[in-house]
């Protein structure tokens, strides 16, 4: 069993990636599919999206003959990033004291 991936959720794991530095597509992929199943159909539409919303920049660099597309977080994506941290710290804390969990 398994949660469905909202859009939001996958653009938080994207921007939370970016914070720690510039990453290219496939890496991206790779760190994303550590916490959700998702395949690179799914992440490139999310990639195109935060960058047309301004929370991401790309730049290309040479590697073995091809270019790398490199995604980097903007400032706009660093305070959107704070919105989803501050988000996601309210529904953690809402699912313990549901589950029972809550700090004493």
């Amino acid at each position: 069993m398994g949660f469905q991936v909202g859009g939001a959720l996958l653009d938080f794991l994207v921007l939370s990636i970016l914070r720690r530095g510039d990453a290219y597509g496939y890496i991206l992929t790779q760190e994303v599919r550590t916490i959700l199943d998702v395949s690179e159909t799914s992440l490139y539409p999310a990639l195109r999206r935060l960058e047309k919303g301004g929370l991401l920049s790309t730049y290309d660099m040479p590697y073995q003959g091809r270019n790398r597309r490199y995604y980097r977080l903007t400032s706009q994506g660093q305070v959107a990033l704070e919105g989803y941290i501050a988000e996601w710290r309210q529904f953690k804390k809402q699912m313990d004291s549901l589950l029972g969990e809550d700090e004493a």
